[in-house]
């Protein structure tokens, strides 16, 4: 599973990765898009700075990486609050006096349509998926223009560019935002050497998924179901290190030329009927 490309520039980067846990059971090989993300990082001897509402979650990740030789610090923090997200970059900022590269991973999808989803989900939903980006992106980008450089990577979703049969209404609507911030992040900043894009995973066999089919609530199973029994033109499931292989290529001199781009991974799921 673990199959990493390796990117030479990486080496000795300074990677700072906003929700590097992961939900669902810790007894699988399984890693949330966070955690792979991460590893992708290490892989290529970067160095990791993590952040999770759950420092339990990220501390799991932490003992994952350092197992494997990567270099990884962690601390807990609601990425919806400018003051916890303050404190991750100064922390960062005071052991590292730079940020090459800024990975903005936290999500998470509440269902509902606009008749029935009441406002404080609502609210939440666009707090977690969308401000939770722009607040790090508010504090990290003044240093990366400072420094003259600067990688930043937005985890979408292919929700933010089509209906996927379930009404999600706010998560469609705070991805699609995030996709739209990349594309005008990207060119506000592009001349002063700083780069913006984004990945749009599609249904990937996350820990979370685990958490479905081990559910004996009849509703997450027919998630599970229809999750699994999705007609995705390569016939499977991608994994979190689908997700992350398009992270670190984004981040690496590979793609220097790319910027305001959203990299879909998917199978190829959002090429077809879905039918």
């Amino acid at each position: 599973m673990e199959a990493f490309a390796t990117y030479p520039d990486l080496e000795g980067k300074v990677v700072v990765v906003m929700g590097i846990g992961q939900s669902g059971p810790t007894d699988v090989e399984t890693w949330g898009n966070g955690a792979a993300i991460a590893l992708g990082f290490t892989h290529n001897k970067a160095t990791v700075f993590g952040c999770d509402i759950s420092i339990a979650a990220a501390e799991f990740t932490a003992r994952r990486l350092r197992e494997r030789g990567g270099a990884c610090d962690v601390m807990a923090a609601d990425v919806t609050k400018l003051a916890d997200v303050q404190t991750v970059i100064d922390s960062v900022m005071e052991k590292y006096d730079r940020i090459d590269i800024l990975v903005n991973n936290v999500g998470m999808t509440i269902s509902g349509d606009p008749a029935t989803l009441e406002e404080a989900v609502w609210d939440k939903q666009i707090d977690i998926n969308l401000k939770s980006v722009y607040l790090a992106c508010h504090v990290v980008l003044p240093i990366m223009q400072k420094q003259g450089f600067g990688s930043i990577i937005n985890n979408a979703s292919i929700a933010g560019i089509r209906y996927l049969g379930k009404p999600q209404v706010a998560y469609n609507a705070a991805k699609a935002a995030v996709i739209q911030f990349t594309k005008a992040t990207a060119c506000i900043y592009a001349p002063i050497g700083i780069r913006m894009n984004a990945v749009a995973p599609g249904l990937m066999h996350v820990p979370l998924v685990e958490t479905l089919a081990r559910s004996e609530d009849p509703g997450q199973q027919a998630a599970y179901r229809k999750i699994v029994e999705n007609n995705v033109p390569m016939g499977h499931m991608g994994d979190a290190v689908d997700v992350a292989n398009g992270v670190v290529f984004l981040s690496s001199a590979s793609a220097r030329y790319i910027t305001g781009h959203t990299l879909v991974i998917d199978g190829g799921l959002t090429c077809s009927t879905g039918t």
